[in-house]
């Protein structure tokens, strides 16, 4: 009896961790066929099942090479709260190409500018105010680029063209 118990037990709690996760690629989805700039999505509830994503379609960076849509992703999850950071791109088509993954929710660009990303480090309270980083898609995906946090130090985040 007490093994019939421990394993419905077992099953209940791996039957509510599996159910109650949120696909990813299907939020994604309904946040490109939106369409809408600038606006946060909010998906989940930390809270109710430890796991919430925040997109925000960005918006349309026009090269020569393609137009690139762009969605940055944080995805909180764990007991204490992590966060997994990306910038997504995907093509005029809604086809994915690719990521950057980022360091800290403080690395998200702000803003599309003359067809590029900004990045302003407004919410960081360790990088210089004053320090922009513009990134071009004038030859394409950048393979990398450097993000300045102060005096010439930052991060270099690699295009990962994985999933």
């Amino acid at each position: 009896m007490k093994l019939r118990l421990l394993f419905l037990l077992l099953f209940l709690i791996y039957s509510s961790a599996v159910f109650s996760q949120i696909n990813e690629y299907n939020i994604r989805k309904i946040v490109l066929e939106k369409n809408i700039a600038d606006s946060l999505f909010v998906f989940g509830s930390w809270e109710k099942n430890e796991s919430e994503f925040h997109l925000k379609y960005i918006g349309i960076i026009t090269s020569p090479e393609g137009n690139y849509k762009i969605i940055t992703s944080v995805w909180y999850w764990g007991l204490s709260h992590r966060a997994t950071t990306r910038i997504l791109i995907y093509s005029d088509r809604n086809k994915y190409l690719g990521n950057y993954y980022l360091g800290s929710v403080y690395d998200i660009p702000e803003k599309i500018e003359n067809d590029q990303l900004v990045f302003l480090h407004s919410k960081s309270t360790d990088c210089y105010k004053k320090v922009i980083t513009r990134l071009s898609f004038e030859k394409g995906i950048p393979k990398q680029f450097f993000l300045e946090c102060k005096d010439g130090m930052g991060d270099i985040y690699m295009f990962d063209k994985t999933d």
